[in-house]
């Protein structure tokens, strides 16, 4: 074993961690980066948020050919699938962008170390890779390890039938019927790339809604959306078990509450229950690091564990699971180290589900808002009213902002409609800098675009929206 001194060993190189060796460098700290897995990126760049808007993109275009080319003048005599080119397509854009993150950390003079990191004691890790063993010495050590898929009791992954998201983004063909555990972001967003490829897609919840947690009114929009695409939902029911015969899955499905289950057959079967820290082989217990009982690090305001010199960011810790949330966590804690003032407005992180319509959030959604004790004004515009999207033959969705009714100040930001996601940027900057509706509404956007929707619904708080 040899022994070297850092003054910052990241352990993972997802977002949150090579983001935060990167800023660790900037700031003048010899910084190490560990890494079980080939590829720096973590789950998002290799398994995760990036090839999986990449086959949304590709299934978009392949739908898009299909169904909607001839509206625009444009005649197509035929439109095949060609799915190990799409594929392919994704690999390649994961490619580009690891090799992207590897030049970043070269380029900040962040040691790369292949292989699987323990904690070792106070300023050591220890990584066991392909070579043997090696001890790092540090002066600080950050743990981003990151999530992985949750699974469900009685149901095996197998990689081929029973799968997870992982799983789902590399299915040699189309599944004729694809049954998928969940309706949060991941479900959908993969259940609405085998659908455009020509999957007949059921979602089955063990809540009432799709996405939980997000504003209700927005999710019932994106619902309706996407059963007038052909997917299939049904609440309140859960998976008990299932096994593989042959070709087809077996599942059991069950009502929440309780009562027989039932069983029905499918191609593939989906799991997409959430996500779980990746905590396996860390030794954090073992160290004294104290976790909560989902299996979380838990941290203080500073991101510090219940050991001095250790800290955690991301997944590993209680929050929601999303990449930007661990790159802005891995910017401050770093700050935080180095004697500066950072901080993350966990009241201002947006999330986006990329189906198509796209649904945004920031904030408090209406329901939220009101069950916080606020008197609210919300204001809605549909996208149906929009110049913009009818020229894009876009008609679903709104864009809804809920704001404080006494003070004007914008509470909580919410769309569903065509790039929902880009939009949501400007009502997040809003929120954090504690803009009213009116603010929004007096910001000149230009015409025509889709954020006009965004003004048209800031007026409408105030119940003066011009195109409504």
């Amino acid at each position: 074993m040899s022994e070297t001194a850092f003054d910052l060993v990241v352990i993972g190189s997802g977002p949150g961690g090579y983001v935060a060796a990167i800023r660790a460098a900037q700031l003048g700290l010899r910084t190490a980066c560990v890494e079980r897995y080939p590829s720096p990126g973590g789950t998002c760049l290799n398994v995760g948020c990036i090839p999986s808007k990449a086959l949304l993109d590709s299934s978009e275009h392949y739908e898009f050919a299909r169904r909607h080319l001839a509206a625009h003048g444009v005649r197509a005599a035929s439109v095949e699938l060609d799915l190990p080119a799409m594929m392919a397509r994704k690999d390649g854009v994961v490619r580009d962008l690891t090799r992207g993150v590897e030049a970043l950390l070269r380029k900040n003079g962040i040691e790369r170390v292949h292989g699987t990191a323990r904690l070792a004691g106070s300023g050591r890790v220890e990584v066991t890779g392909e070579g043997g063993t090696r001890m790092l010495e540090t002066a600080r050590i950050l743990v981003a390890t990151g999530s992985k898929p949750a699974a469900l009791a009685g149901i095996a992954f197998d990689g081929r039938r029973i799968v997870h998201s992982t799983d789902a983004l590399t299915l040699p063909e189309v599944p004729k019927r694809l049954l998928v555990v969940g309706a949060g972001a991941i479900g959908l967003e993969l259940g609405s790339v085998w659908r455009r490829l020509g999957a007949e897609v059921g979602v089955i919840e063990f809540l009432d809604r799709i996405c939980p947690g997000m504003d209700a009114g927005s999710t019932k929009l994106l619902q309706r959306s996407l059963e007038r695409q052909g997917m299939k939902f049904r609440f309140g029911v859960c998976a008990r078990a299932a096994r593989v015969e042959g070709d087809h899955v077996v599942v059991a499905v069950a009502p929440a509450a309780g009562g027989d289950a039932v069983e029905e057959t499918c191609d593939v079967l989906l799991v997409a229950v959430g996500r779980r820290p990746c905590t396996d082989g860390l030794g954090a217990a073992e160290a004294g690091v104290r976790m909560d009982a989902k299996g979380r690090i838990e941290v203080d305001g500073r991101w510090s564990t219940s050991v001095p010199g250790i800290w955690a960011i991301g997944d590993v810790i209680a929050g929601p699971m999303l990449a930007h949330k661990a790159e802005e966590e891995g910017i401050a804690c770093v700050e935080r180290m180095a004697g500066r003032a950072g901080h993350v407005n966990y009241a201002c992180i947006p999330s986006v589900v990329y189906t198509w319509p796209e649904m945004a959030s920031v904030g408090l959604g209406e329901d939220e808002a009101r069950e916080g004790g606020r008197e609210v004004a919300v204001g809605t515009f549909p996208f149906l009213a929009n110049g913009r999207a009818k020229a894009m033959g876009e008609r679903d969705g709104q864009v809804k902002l809920v704001a404080d009714a006494r003070t004007d100040r914008l509470l909580g930001a919410h769309i569903v409609g065509p790039q929902a996601g880009t939009l949501i940027a400007e009502l997040g900057l809003a929120l954090e800098l504690g803009a009213s509706a009116e603010d929004i509404a007096r910001s000149v956007h230009a015409h025509p675009t889709l954020p006009e929707a965004v003004r048209e619904a800031a007026l409408a708080v105030a119940k003066r929206a011009i195109h409504a």
